[in-house]
């Protein structure tokens, strides 16, 4: 079988109009584009107005079902968080560069905690439902101000979330993206080729061919950059796909297992117990009353 290579996405972010910083928000979807894992220098925040959908971080992947606050580090890959079957009102999203308002600005006394919630952020946040409320607001109003208003939010959004300790790290502690480019690219074209082929059987004979490695190499390679197998990735991926297909298609369970890339539904069954605590039609029968 021959092995497809799928160039992984290094995005350059241009600062908004006359500001020090990229903002902007997407209506129901319509032009966010950011749908293959990418990576870029700048830290990013992403607010997801309702709805539901993927949340894919570093080797991190789970289902939200109310909306999302991220907070991901630089160069920490990822993909976009809405599609056209998410019902998200809409996506705002900022992205700044660590140093945007200079290399000391926020080394000083007043500033530096947040330069510490940047570095917590390696591994990618997730923030709960009450800061979530208390700050969403906040980053969609962002829109009509104007560019020294809008600063001065973004920097008190930033000292409330790193007062916060409503908040969950999505990867492992020690999880490892910062490393050269060549490796950066190498693990976002092992995590797109996840993302576009995980409903097919992905032997780790193709996957480390795809990668020039042998398979030993590529295991270990693997598992020291996500801090978990590529077995365990993989399925991690399908289930989160299952749980997906759970709250949006009134189909089968044994559908959405064949679809979601599972061949064995005993062995889907397992596995989503495992990964979730509760069994595909608990979960689906839960969502029902959370998802409108």
């Amino acid at each position: 079988m021959a092995m497809k290579k799928i160039k992984p996405s290094f995005e350059i972010v241009e600062p908004s109009f006359g500001s020090s910083f990229y903002y902007s928000k997407y209506i129901e979807n319509a032009n966010n584009k950011a749908h293959v894992w990418h990576y870029h220098p700048e830290i990013e925040i992403v607010f997801v107005n309702g709805g539901a959908g993927k949340r894919q971080i570093g080797s991190h992947i789970s289902y939200y079902t109310d909306g999302d606050l991220i907070l991901i580090g630089s160069n920490l890959p990822h993909c976009g968080f809405t599609d056209s079957n998410t019902g998200n009102k809409n996506e705002t999203v900022i992205q700044l560069k660590a140093d945007f308002l200079g290399k000391s600005f926020f080394q000083l006394q007043e500033t530096k905690s947040i330069f510490e919630l940047f570095d917590k952020a390696k591994g990618g946040i997730a923030f709960g439902s009450k800061i979530k409320a208390a700050v969403g607001y906040r980053i969609e109003l962002m829109e009509e101000q104007q560019p020294f208003e809008r600063l001065l939010t973004l920097l008190s959004i930033l000292k409330e979330l790193e007062g916060s300790d409503d908040y969950i790290t999505l990867n492992a502690a020690g999880f490892s993206m910062e490393m050269q480019l060549q490796d950066n690219d190498r693990i976002n074209m092992i995590f797109n080729y996840v993302k576009d082929h995980f409903a097919e059987e992905i032997s780790l004979e193709h996957i480390a061919e795809m990668s020039s490695m042998t398979v030993p190499s590529f295991c270990r390679y693997f598992k020291k950059i996500t801090k978990k197998t590529f077995t365990r990735f993989v399925n991690e991926y399908r289930v989160v796909h299952a749980s997906k297909l759970l709250a949006e298609k009134p189909t089968s369970i044994a559908n959405i297992s064949y679809e979601s890339g599972f061949k064995n539904f005993s062995h889907f069954n397992k596995l989503f117990k495992e990964f979730t605590g509760k069994s595909a039609s608990q979960y689906r029968k839960e969502l029902k009353s959370v998802i409108k």
